[in-house]
């Protein structure tokens, strides 16, 4: 079975996120794992699926729509759902991992709902607020850079605690 890894973050983003989203979709696909994220054509999506495509990657696409309209370039397995925004669950219950990156409204709720799923949240460069850094204990991991981020996801991984259920004693 494959490893999947979300990344999550805005439709809109500036330069440096961007750049932190190929970074870590390049890294993601570099370590044979299967990137997952919203599929459309913009902000973290398309960079991050961009940056994994450029090294062979397979991309995941999870899309609000029922046809292939603004996917993003570098998608390989588009997966359409005609649920808009509520495809959220989806992209989180799909990810043995979530991976967020500065966003809004929609990347708050993909964090809240991983983190009630007992999934292993990393941010990375930003802060997603004190109510989620509650809730998420553990489970819930802040880092500055893409390349603290991948080692977080082979830390988890390496010590099975991302397999969707909660160990409780894990150090993150």
């Amino acid at each position: 079975m494959h490893t999947i890894i979300g990344v999550m973050g805005g439709g809109e983003a500036d330069a440096t996120t961007r750049e932190l989203a190929r970074d870590i979709g390049r890294a993601v696909a570099q370590r044979g794992w299967v990137l997952l994220n919203g599929g459309r054509d913009c902000g973290v999506m398309a960079a991050s699926a961009e940056g994994a495509a450029a090294v062979g990657g397979l991309v995941v696409g999870v899309l609000p729509g029922d046809d292939l309209t603004g996917i993003a370039s570098g998608v390989t397995i588009p997966v359409l759902t005609g649920m808009g925004d509520a495809r959220n669950v989806i992209n989180v219950l799909s990810s043995r991992i979530v991976i967020a990156l500065p966003g809004g409204a929609g990347t708050i709720s993909e964090i809240a709902l991983a983190l009630k799923s007992s999934r292993p949240v990393i941010v990375v460069g930003w802060d997603p607020g004190e109510a989620l850094h509650r809730s998420g204990g553990s489970r819930l991991v802040v880092v500055d850079t893409a390349e603290e981020a991948i080692v977080a996801v082979e830390r988890l991984l390496v010590q099975g605690t991302a397999d969707g259920r909660d160990t409780g004693g894990a150090t993150r």
